[in-house]
């Protein structure tokens, strides 16, 4: 009963104050149907891929828009570029082995949205542990740029509601 008088409180203390989903700032901005465009980078082209799936797969679950195949059919079209893909030691055994790695990716996302044109720059860090005396291997490489690709897209995603709010 108490934790039931609890939920009440929180909705009726959101709904009071204001509160607004992000999707609800977005809405406006964005329309029912949004063209996505990822341009390849030429330095590693299969990650050009996963960015694309990322972004499509953000608004999709937090905005419910409707990506379209066709850009003519579009209500918007955002184009994404990555500018860089940095791997930096950031920590090292007693022998002088790297041990700690962090990815970072810079991404650049073009905006069209409602004849409005906007660019903005992200970008996402992930910080990964390697063995001492080691190469990065393809498959942690993949991982280490799939999730700071992913936060730069979280970045990315709250300045949208930024703008949409604004």
């Amino acid at each position: 009963m108490g934790r039931l008088v609890g939920i009440v409180l929180l909705i009726l203390g959101m709904a009071g104050c204001g509160y607004k989903p992000m999707r609800s700032y977005t809405a406006d901005l964005l329309g029912p149907r949004i063209y996505t465009k990822v341009t390849i980078y030429l330095r590693d082209p299969q990650n050009s891929v996963l960015i694309k799936d990322a972004i499509n797969a953000a608004l999709l679950e937090r905005f419910g828009t409707r990506i379209t195949q066709n850009p003519n059919q579009a209500d918007g079209t955002i184009e994404v570029g990555i500018r860089s893909i940095t791997f930096t030691p950031l920590e090292y055994d007693r022998d002088g082995y790297v041990i700690y790695y962090r990815a970072k990716t810079r991404l650049e996302f073009r905006l069209d949205l409602n004849g409005r044109r906007r660019q903005i720059v992200t970008e996402g860090f992930y910080d990964f542990p390697i063995e001492p005396n080691s190469v990065i291997t393809d498959s942690l490489r993949f991982v280490a740029i799939r999730e700071s690709a992913a936060k730069a897209i979280d970045r990315f995603i709250s300045q949208l509601a930024i703008m949409g709010a604004s």
